[in-house]
């Protein structure tokens, strides 16, 4: 009889496992490769003042996180590890550049710098917050 319960560590990775076999039956060779994380910093006499962090897969870059400190915000940096994240993405033939931010985050920063938005999820993680998701076509 089949049942559910709760899994391991060992097997959320067979479950990861298995959709990305799955998954490399149905996309083009093209895009198979392996996944590859990014980490782009900012630092100041050894200090990290700001980063990105993110991954390349299949066509695309995904950002996953980009921070500053308080101290050098306004100061270009975040614009500049988008070109970096974007300069990357370009030497490996991406299509896009995606992310996700939240309203109380930078949205506006994001769509300065070119990214549109692709969808959106209001109310979370709670009430009067925005989740947007954006992307930059290369």
């Amino acid at each position: 009889m089949l049942e559910i319960q709760q899994g391991s560590t060992e097997d959320r990775e067979y479950i990861r496992e298995q959709l990305i076999g799955f998954n490399k039956t149905k996309v083009p060779l093209a895009v198979q490769h392996e996944t590859e994380q990014i980490c782009f910093l900012l630092k100041e006499g050894g200090e990290i003042k700001g980063g990105l962090t993110g991954e390349y897969s299949w066509n695309h870059v995904h950002v996953s996180f980009l921070w500053l400190d308080e101290s050098v915000k306004g100061g270009g940096y975040g614009s500049k590890l988008l070109s970096m994240v974007e300069a990357y993405a370009n030497e490996r033939a991406c299509s896009k550049v995606i992310l996700d931010t939240f309203s109380f985050q930078a949205p506006g920063f994001y769509e300065k710098n070119g990214y549109v938005e692709y969808g959106r999820l209001d109310d979370h993680p709670v009430e009067g917050i925005t989740q947007y998701f954006y992307k930059k076509l290369l």
